[in-house]
C-alpha cells in the first residue's frame, strides 16, 4: 500500500477500485496505519463521490480483510479535525458533538463509524485519530505550499478568509511521535483521540512567520472572503495524547523552518 519504488515491501493499490484481500491474506501484519484517504475539502466538495469511496469504503475494505485474514492486526484510522465542523467552545475535547461541514468532514466521521462497528462486532483493534493540521516536508498541498506557490509568481499575495480564522498546527515529527505512543499505549477499542499541538495560531500570524522564512518581501492581503467547507477557529484538547507521554517539541517557526529548507531544495 506504499508507492516506495526503492524497497522490495510494497503493494500498489488503485485506491479508486482497491482490493486489500490478497494483501492482508497472504501477510501478517502487527498494525496497519491508514494514510490512503483524500485529504482535500474543496475536492470532496467537487467530487463527493469519490471522497466517499477514498474516505469511506476504503476503510470498510481494509477492516473487512483484517477481520477475514488477520483479526490480530491493529488499526489505526487517520480521521481529521474536520469531524468537528465549527465547533461551540474551544479547546475541542473528544467528546465534543461532531459537527461537520463538508463531504470530507462527513466522511471522516462515517469512516470512525465503521471502525467502531469492526470493533463492537467483530472484535477487530481499531483506533481513529482526528488530527488537525499537519505540515513539513514533503507536503506539497494546503496552506503553506499554496502560500509558497503564490509567492514564486509574484511579492503581492491575495488570500481567503480574514485573518482571523485559527488553526492548531502539528509538525509531522511530532505526528509520527504521537503515532508510535498510540500504538504502544492505547486500547484500541474503537477509541478516538486529538492528535495536535494544542495550541490555537491565528492565520495572519502563522502566514507572517512563514513569508518572514523565504527569500523576498512579501506583502499579503486577505480578502475576507470565506471558503466554502473552511472551519473558523480549532484548538485541540490534547489531554488523552499528553497521557499517553506525548508532548510538542516542535513550535511553528521551527517547523516551518524546516518545511522551507526541503521547498528550497524541492518546490
Amino acid at each position: 500500500m506504499v508507492s516506495d519504488y526503492v524497497t522490495q515491501n510494497y503493494f500498489t493499490v488503485d485506491a479508486t477500485n482497491a482490493n486489500f484481500t490478497d494483501i492482508f491474506e497472504k501477510h501478517i501484519f502487527d498494525v496497519c496505519i491508514n494514510c490512503s484517504g483524500a485529504a482535500s475539502v474543496p475536492d470532496s466538495i467537487k467530487n463527493p463521490q469519490r471522497d466517499f469511496a477514498l474516505n469511506v469504503l476504503n476503510v470498510y475494505k481494509q477492516l473487512d480483510a483484517i477481520r477475514k485474514y488477520n483479526s490480530k492486526c491493529k488499526y489505526i484510522n487517520f480521521s481529521s479535525a474536520a469531524v468537528y465542523g465549527n465547533p461551540k467552545s474551544l479547546p475541542i475535547k473528544e467528546d465534543a458533538i461532531a459537527n461537520p461541514i463538508s463531504p470530507y468532514g462527513y466522511h471522516k466521521k462515517m469512516a470512525e463509524d465503521v471502525c467502531e462497528v469492526f470493533h463492537e462486532n467483530y472484535n477487530v483493534s481499531t483506533c481513529s485519530l482526528r488530527v488537525f493540521s499537519a505540515y513539513g516536508p514533503g507536503l506539497q498541498k494546503q496552506l503553506f505550499w499554496d502560500l509558497n506557490k503564490k509567492a514564486s509568481n509574484s511579492n503581492i499575495v491575495d488570500l481567503f478568509g480574514t485573518g482571523k480564522e485559527s488553526r492548531d498546527f502539528i509538525y509531522i515529527t511530532d505526528l509520527l511521535k504521537a503515532v508510535n505512543l498510540v500504538i504502544l499505549k492505547s486500547k484500541f477499542n474503537a477509541e478516538i483521540i486529538n492528535v495536535a499541538s494544542g495550541k490555537e495560531l491565528y492565520i495572519k500570524d502563522v502566514v507572517s512567520v512563514f513569508y518572514s522564512l523565504i527569500n523576498g518581501e512579501v506583502n499579503f492581503n486577505f480578502l475576507g472572503q470565506k471558503r466554502e467547507g473552511d472551519p473558523s477557529n480549532w484548538k485541540a484538547d490534547i489531554s488523552k495524547i499528553e497521557g499517553y507521554g506525548f508532548k510538542s517539541e516542535f513550535s511553528i517557526e521551527e517547523g516551518l523552518k524546516e518545511y522551507v529548507k526541503w521547498l528550497n531544495v524541492n518546490a
